[in-house]
């Protein structure tokens, strides 16, 4: 193996902080319309592919295994202490079950996206699904944490990554379009004329208020931070052990890294009911974590591995349509607006990311309800995403 330019864990980790800071930097500073094709992400995945590669850095450091001990819990965490479940359900109201009819969609669609295209697919495929399951119920952080979950590798990683990013070109622009047919839609959906109003009157009784962080809330939130990971840290080897013990048919699933990430997440979303939710900046840091991990991903990866992605691409679009149709369903059903069907597909399939443009074009008044919504769907990626990947592994009989 050729020696690699850079080596140090320090050096490596420069690296792959540098990648994610440059591609925001360079869409802020240019405005490119192609990064509302490509979103950053893809490219802070894709360089570190062609740096390993190319000798540039290992794929092999001290760093990766670094980034999924103590990184990922702390991102997590700095995620879902911000989720308002009374919040969201004030303002969305049924839009809320649109919302969990989309997940749904999610978990149906990829079992039967994969029980389709799995043939084409390698065996361990169904993990990259798991992982791509875990970016539309929530968001890229349960596209982390769900890849850890389930041991998925580098490659199917990215194959999760290149759908994520192919269908969100096609998806975004079809929920922004969605508002010309409103009228239209409302009256196919029975929409009662007083439920925008009423969602407008709750929009104004929201107020974010998040604030520049102080010196000792900084402190506060690390001590948080540090604190549930070594919680989590410590009891997931004896829970996983004694579910091996006791239930060895579920060993399989409930491994020590599983327990620690479901341990984390559940101890985040209690602390989120607590004053610990109104520390400030909380998800402006997990967010630039979440970051440097997905770059730490792709940095071990091959570029041999994405030798599958045009059907694993096929079976994302099949997958996606099965995701809207639930979406409609749930319209029709509950009687939703188009508007906040859009918004909750939009929280579904493109996180806090895409969530708020959708509100914005619709209606801006929701732009709030939308980041919590996408909130929401942080909360349940982490228990449904591992879920879906072990339906769709069943549903295949691997």
């Amino acid at each position: 193996m050729d020696e690699v330019l850079i080596s140090s864990p320090i050096g490596v980790l420069a690296v792959l902080a540098f990648v994610a800071a440059f591609f925001f930097a360079i869409e802020q500073s240019t405005k490119a319309k192609l990064f509302q094709y490509l979103p950053p992400l893809l490219f802070i995945y894709a360089t570190p592919v062609f740096l390993n590669n190319f000798d540039v850095i290992p794929s092999a450091s001290a760093v990766y295994s670094g980034l999924s001990a103590y990184v990922l819990p702390a991102f997590i965490v700095l995620m879902l202490i911000k989720v308002n479940v009374p919040a969201v359900v004030r303002v969305m109201g049924k839009g809320v079950l649109v919302m969990l009819m989309g997940t749904a969609g999610v978990m149906v669609g990829a079992v039967i996206a994969y029980m389709i295209v799995h043939s084409w697919l390698s065996e361990d495929a169904w993990k990259g699904y798991g992982a791509l399951a875990g970016s539309w119920i929530g968001g890229t952080a349960n596209m982390a944490a769900t890849a850890e979950m389930l041991g998925t590798s580098e490659e199917q990683f990215g194959l999760a990554v290149i759908a994520d990013n192919v269908i969100y070109i096609v998806w975004l622009p079809l929920l922004l379009m969605s508002r010309d047919f409103a009228e239209r839609f409302n009256r196919w959906a029975r929409v009662p004329t007083e439920r925008l109003e009423a969602m407008d009157a709750a929009a104004e009784l929201h107020v974010e208020d998040d604030h520049a962080p102080t010196m000792p809330q900084y402190l506060f939130l690390v001590a948080v931070v540090i604190g549930v990971t070594w919680i989590g840290t410590s009891l997931a080897p004896g829970i996983s052990g004694s579910i091996a013990e006791n239930t060895p048919a579920l060993s399989g699933i409930f491994g020590e890294s599983t327990v620690r990430i479901l341990l984390v997440t559940t101890i985040a979303l209690i602390l989120s009911a607590t004053p610990v939710s109104k520390l400030p900046n909380s998800t402006a840091m997990g967010t630039a974590m979440i970051y440097v991990f997905v770059a730490g991903m792709g940095a071990r990866a091959s570029v041999e591995g994405l030798a599958e992605a045009p059907m694993f691409v096929a079976g994302a679009f099949i997958w996606i349509t099965i995701h809207g149709l639930f979406c409609l369903a749930g319209a029709w059903l509950f009687r939703v607006d188009v508007h906040s069907v859009a918004i909750a597909s939009a929280a579904n399939i493109g996180a806090a990311a895409s969530a708020p443009i959708v509100a914005a074009h619709h209606r801006p008044s929701l732009v709030p309800a939308s980041i919590l919504m996408a909130l929401l769907g942080y909360a349940m990626g982490n228990y449904l995403a591992p879920m879906t990947g072990h339906l769709a592994r069943i549903a295949v009989g691997q």
